[in-house]
């Protein structure tokens, strides 16, 4: 444990970011209760893992943070466990709207733009594909497949380790850490491609479901998980960032994107709070409640 070692201000540190971590748990569990009584039984599990997302990251970065030794296990369970937010977006999304056969039914006549990121944002000349049961399926298992794949990466990775085949911070062809890292990116790429061709599709219509704001949140998840992490650790690697016994280069950098994480997932659970409160009394806005009103008229 590094606790042993720190002088009083690092201890001092250290129980601030602990007690954050527990405030940003305790505000989940008194959201999640909120969620099971007052959404929906189709939509609620759904939102609980959204809105979990960000308490987990916290406390994963936090274990790290007191048991650097466990670092390589609790960034690979945070990163597994948004892999399956990813999927659960997309789901969202599509159940906000109605559910597949609603959304179906809405969209019959439009087309999906997929020139959208992270893929084919230059590629504005790409077709718009037809909205159909088909496309929505690729759209799922596009998610899904990273839901699948990570784990078993992830997986993967911790077995190399164990058999010292597995180093973080080696990056060089003969080793196992860039062909993983490069693969697990390529998948993550897949992934995020299909939410962000649906939000595109329905964010006029679920601007009243505060999609803007909730989409928003996930990607500071996402950039402030992956690509802030990945950016410290190359600064690492690099010896940007100067080894300060006991703790190397590489340990100090994981030491440091653990603390940024805890701060930032601790406001981005207040913030989710809000944007995914509703109140009994103003549940919906009028024009909400007009179309979720003709819509059940319309359906069979």
């Amino acid at each position: 444990s590094l606790s042993a070692g720190l002088d009083l201000p690092g201890r001092f540190l250290f129980a601030i970011l602990t007690v954050m971590m527990l405030i940003a748990n305790l505000v989940f569990m008194e959201e999640a209760v909120y969620i099971y009584r007052k959404i929906p039984s189709s939509k609620r599990s759904i939102i609980i893992w959204i809105n979990a997302a960000a308490p987990v990251i916290a406390t994963t970065s936090c274990t790290g943070m007191w048991i650097p030794r466990s670092t390589m296990f609790t960034d690979f369970t945070a990163a597994v466990f948004f892999a399956i937010v990813i999927h659960k977006f997309l789901m969202m999304m599509i159940k906000e709207c109605g559910g597949q056969k609603l959304l179906l039914r809405r969209f019959e006549n439009d087309r999906f733009k997929i020139s959208t990121g992270p893929c084919c944002c230059c590629c504005l000349c790409l077709p718009r594909v037809r909205i159909t049961r088909r496309s929505l399926f690729w759209l799922k298992l596009g998610t899904f497949q990273f839901v699948f794949l990570r784990p078993m990466l992830m997986f993967l990775s911790i077995v190399l380790w164990t058999n010292g085949n597995y180093t973080l911070y080696n990056l060089s062809p003969k080793g196992a850490a860039i062909w993983i890292s490069c693969f697990v990116g390529v998948l993550t790429i897949i992934a995020l491609w299909p939410v962000g061709i649906m939000f595109q599709q329905v964010r006029t219509l679920l601007i009243c479901k505060k999609i803007i704001p909730k989409f928003a949140l996930y990607q500071f998840i996402l950039i402030l998980n992956h690509l802030q992490a990945a950016i410290i650790n190359f600064l690492a690697m690099q010896r940007i960032i100067p080894c300060a016994p006991p703790l190397s280069s590489s340990a100090r950098g994981a030491y440091v994107t653990q603390q940024l994480l805890i701060i930032e997932m601790f406001l981005i659970t207040l913030i989710s709070r809000v944007v995914y409160r509703r109140r009994d009394d103003d549940l919906e806005p009028p024009d909400c409640v007009a179309e979720e009103a003709g819509d059940k008229q319309q359906a069979p």
